[in-house]
């Protein structure tokens, strides 16, 4: 399973996108930061997209990808629950923000919306996808991904913490998980359902009491300005659980 970190933050700059992960070419998580970082060519082969949940930062770029496929005559399969389907649908492809690609063509639309039960394992394009429940808002979902080999990865989405029940139904070769503020910001955090480094910390020693390993993790959503400070604090959770944690960044490439 190949991976590529389109967007690794929670904000846009020169140099950040909004979260957004391509899998082998063909299948994203998330839409913030989908269309800036690939070529038209790379849009063509996205055959599905499947969406966590339903803010801003995450859904960003259906609008702009469906508009490009329209064009382009293709089509493309969007996954999540039936509140963020409606969501997206009523709030931004719903003719007066967007087209309704949903809708147009006719006889073939641009964008079809797959709804998805939390904890109902599905087949997308080849892959088994997991939608797990997640401390984050209305309906928040992470999903487990495996492939045909069974390599799997467990991508949180945006999630704060008392994460025991959702570590129960997932066994991970690759962690893909929310770090969004730093330690000092911890009651932000719990408010607006993210995690910090120390926060992070706990959730994985409650993995390791749980599924007795702690499978490679890799931070993701950090907030710009404040990423420095989270990079020192996660060394120093690196350091005391005795694991590598590491940090996404934009373009980044792994094989799982």
């Amino acid at each position: 399973m190949e991976i590529r970190i389109l967007g690794a933050h929670n904000g846009e700059t020169l140099n950040t996108s909004c979260v957004s992960l391509l899998i082998d070419g063909s299948l994203a998580v998330e839409a913030g930061g989908l269309t800036s970082h690939l070529t038209i060519a790379e849009q063509k082969g996205i055959a599905s997209i499947v969406i966590t949940h339903n803010h801003m930062d995450h859904i960003r770029d259906i609008p702009i990808i469906a508009l490009s496929s329209y064009l382009r005559g293709t089509c493309i399969n969007v996954y999540s629950t039936a509140h963020v389907c409606d969501t997206i649908q009523e709030h931004l492809l719903n003719k007066e923000v967007y087209p309704e690609f949903q809708r147009i063509p006719v006889n073939k639309p641009t964008i079809k919306f797959m709804e998805m039960e939390p904890l109902g394992v599905r087949n997308i394009d080849g892959y088994s996808i997991l939608p797990v429940p997640v401390n984050h808002g209305t309906d928040a979902v992470g999903y487990q991904i495996s492939d045909k080999k069974q390599q799997t990865v467990f991508f949180t989405g945006d999630t704060g913490p008392d994460l025991a029940e959702c570590w129960r139904y997932i066994s991970p070769r690759l962690l893909i998980i929310d770090v969004t503020l730093t330690d000092e910001n911890e009651e932000f955090a719990r408010g607006t359902g993210h995690l910090t480094p120390r926060l992070l910390e706990e959730e994985l020693k409650t993995f390791r009491r749980l599924k007795d390993y702690l499978p490679d993790v890799l931070a993701i959503h950090m907030d710009v300005v404040q990423e420095p400070v989270i990079r020192e604090e996660l060394k120093a959770v690196a350091a005391r659980l005795d694991t590598h944690i590491g940090v996404a960044h934009e373009d980044m490439r792994l094989t799982v």
